[in-house]
């Protein structure tokens, strides 16, 4: 027996379980000369018939939504195979390709002869800048860093232009004062002899104050208060071929080692 059987009239059943069920029962009635009953001819909208081997089996109208309802010829041949039509899904279309994706890069991206110019030329700049900056790093760092101090001698003008007293003129700018007397100037360096600070000239008590730990200095140098060990240090004074003060601070002189002897240590007034 050759049968033929049209599956598609059972896609019409929205559920899988019950459309699988009433497939089958199509097969099994094709197979065993049923008929098909229950959900797979409520299904299809009609039934499958089996024909004796002597009749034709008409193939059935289909139904009004378009669906086959019955198989579309049933052979009765002795002996015969039965053939069984499956509904294939048609062959999608073929899948075009997206537009391309790569965006051009300065006139062309990179991947043309002048984008990978371009692309070289901004990394040669690059690497030249980078390699600039390295070697300036690297040239001031064999150029340390210089203090200019200012000159260790230097002329500070005439004996006349100074009052008695302590002048502090030069305090600031080279670390002195000068004390001038009756009969004398010397110069006295503004560095208090304890730990380094800058002790201050208090015109009202006749004294030199250090700020930091409290020493205190008549105005000669001479220490009388706080934990400084000894007295002001003295600069080389002399006077100079044009008549002008000549101050070297290159010659320290200190009173406890009695160098504030030196004529050099002081100068006399005529």
């Amino acid at each position: 027996m050759s049968e033929e059987i049209d599956l598609s009239q059972f896609d019409d059943i929205a559920d899988r379980v019950e459309r699988a069920k009433a497939k089958s029962a199509a097969v099994r009635a094709a197979k065993g000369g049923g008929s098909v009953s229950g959900p797979a001819a409520g299904a299809g909208g009609g039934d499958v018939a089996a024909s004796s081997d002597e009749e034709t089996a008409v193939p059935a109208k289909k139904s009004a939504a378009g669906r086959a309802a019955a198989a579309r010829a049933l052979t009765g041949e002795p002996g015969g195979e039965t053939q069984i039509v499956v509904q294939t899904t048609p062959t999608p279309p073929a899948i075009r390709p997206g537009p391309d994706r790569i965006v051009p890069v300065l006139e062309g991206g990179i991947t043309t002869r002048r984008g990978f110019f371009s692309w070289l030329t901004l990394a040669w700049l690059s690497f030249a800048g980078a390699s600039t900056a390295a070697l300036a790093a690297f040239g001031r760092f064999l150029f340390p860093n210089v203090l200019f101090e200012p000159p260790q001698s230097f002329k500070i003008g005439f004996p006349d232009d100074y009052d008695l007293g302590v002048d502090e003129r030069w305090k600031d700018k080279f670390s002195i004062w000068i004390v001038k007397e009756r009969t004398q100037m010397y110069a006295l360096f503004s560095v208090c002899t304890h730990l380094g600070c800058t002790p201050n000239w208090l015109s009202g008590e006749a004294k030199f104050k250090c700020p930091c730990h409290g020493s205190g200095f008549y105005a000669t140098g001479i220490h009388f208060e706080g934990p400084a060990p000894r007295p002001l240090e003295r600069a080389r004074i002399v006077l100079a071929e044009d008549g002008q003060i000549l101050v070297d601070k290159t010659q320290k002189y200190q009173w406890e080692k009695g160098q504030w002897e030196n004529p050099e240590s002081y100068m006399k007034l005529i």
